[in-house]
Formats: C-alpha cells, structure tokens, sequence
C-alpha cells in the first residue's frame, strides 16, 4: 500500500462498557496527522456496523461471526450482580448463583451474557435497556446480572455490585472485517492495542524520527572527538625509529668501510 493509498481518519466502534481512552492517546502521539474518529454503537449491533463498512475495527463483545469479522480476544470480564445498597448481599464480597434463587433477576433485551439458563425468578416483562433495568433495580424490582464495566456505567448513589461466580462472562476483542491482510491502519490498531513499540516491525513501518537539537549536538560533539583523537592517534602510534646505538653507528660506519676507497 503506498502513502497516497492509506485512508486519512481511522473509525474505531465501541460498545458500552468499553473504554478505548489510553488507546486512543497513542494512536494520537504515534499518528498525530491521521484522525481517530470514535463511533459508538450497542452490542447488538456493532458487528454489522463493521461488516458493512461503518467504522474500519470496532472493540465489541463476542462472539462474532468469524467468517465475516476478524477478532482478537483482548480480556475476559467479571460477572457482577447490582444490587441495591441496603440488600443483604452487601454484607459479602460475593454472591453465589444460589443466593439468587429468590430474587427476581431482570434480564434485558440488550442483555450481553449468554445464559443457558437464567438464575433467579423471572420478571414479568423484560426491559429494553440495560439502563431501564438499572432504574428498576433502583425502584426494588428485582436485581440484574452484568459485567463488571456495564454496573460501573451505570453507577449510582443507591446502588452497588458483588461479583457472582460460575456465571457466563463477557469477552471484548478487537474485531475488523474478514480479509487476507488486515489494512494497514488496523495493523497500527492492533500495535497499539498489544502493546507493540513505535519501532516494532509489524504493520506500518515506523515513521523516522528527526534528531533533536540536543542529539545534534552531541553527534556533532562527538565527531569533533573523533577527528581529533584520530590526528592524536596518529602521533601516539606512529612507528618511531630504531633508538641510534653503538652497535647501529658501528653499522652505518661499517658500511662505509665497506665500500672501496678510490686511490
């Protein structure tokens, strides 16, 4: 792909609950001339968002389809159920399914586990939202089964979380769609997102930094070392001549009485 071909904005999908904030600042200090352009979409629907093109990678909970979108699980997240701050549950650092078997457990329509089968008693009427779920749980209707960031979205004064063990959890991964080679700007995401330095050999090729005025300076001070410890060296190790010594003189004179005197 050659310069004139790399896109000029990169748009990044993101579901609720997900906070891409510390990727987003070094995509911004890697590529300060290629806008970020953020777009939010629901669980539901971020997977067609970028199988159709709305936004180029998109961090979204899986699964996915993997014969239409690429996907790289990024972590795993905890299970929590928000509870009002007066139940008895509080007074735990967490609560079994059991516990639950009481309660009336609201279940979303926008509900992003995957249960098998749901714990607790059901609601009459299943809410739309995560958020209409949160303000009935607020009102004392019943309780609600989250992952941890999506209780923390939704915090309230009047309402607190426990995690729940042995309960589905949710997976976020960074996910574009299906090609041989993942575009270019992807492959910067997917650097940032793990972890690669500026200078890590996959994906774009590292932009080459200008030295700074300080690293010209010493560049500049350390050739004036190198020329002169060059002259010095050569005065310092230059073969000297044999010391003159007797036995040298003797061998110079002798060489003259060697040669044959005219008469």
């Amino acid at each position: 792909m050659t310069g004139s071909d790399i896109p000029s904005s990169f748009r990044l999908a993101y579901v609720p609950g997900v906070t891409p904030t510390k990727w987003v600042r070094v995509w911004h200090e890697r590529l300060p001339g290629t806008p970020l352009e953020l777009v939010q979409a629901t669980a539901a629907d971020a997977p067609g968002l970028l199988a159709d093109g709305g936004a180029d990678a998109g961090l979204v909970r899986l699964p996915v389809d993997r014969d239409v979108l690429a996907a790289i699980p990024l972590y795993t997240e905890t299970t929590v159920v928000v509870i009002p701050k007066d139940h008895v549950a509080t007074t735990a650092e967490e609560v079994s399914l059991a516990e639950l078997a009481d309660e009336i457990v609201l279940h979303p329509l926008d509900d992003v586990l995957d249960w098998e089968t749901l714990p607790g008693r059901p609601a009459v009427e299943r809410p739309a939202t995560t958020a209409d779920a949160i303000e009935l749980v607020a009102a004392g209707v019943g309780v609600l089964l989250v992952p941890q960031s999506l209780a923390r979205l939704h915090h309230r004064k009047d309402l607190t979380y426990r995690p729940v063990p042995e309960t589905p959890e949710s997976r976020v991964a960074l996910s574009w769609p299906q090609a041989e080679e993942a575009p270019e700007l992807v492959e910067e995401f997917i650097g940032i997102v793990r972890g690669r330095t500026v200078n890590s050999t996959r994906g774009r090729a590292a932009t080459p930094q200008r030295p700074t005025a300080k690293a010209k300076a010493k560049e500049k001070a350390k050739g004036k070392r190198a020329g002169t410890g060059d002259g010095q060296g050569a005065a310092r190790h230059k073969p000297a001549g044999r010391k003159p010594s007797p036995g040298g003189r003797a061998g110079s004179q002798s060489g003259k009485r060697g040669k044959p005197r005219g008469r």
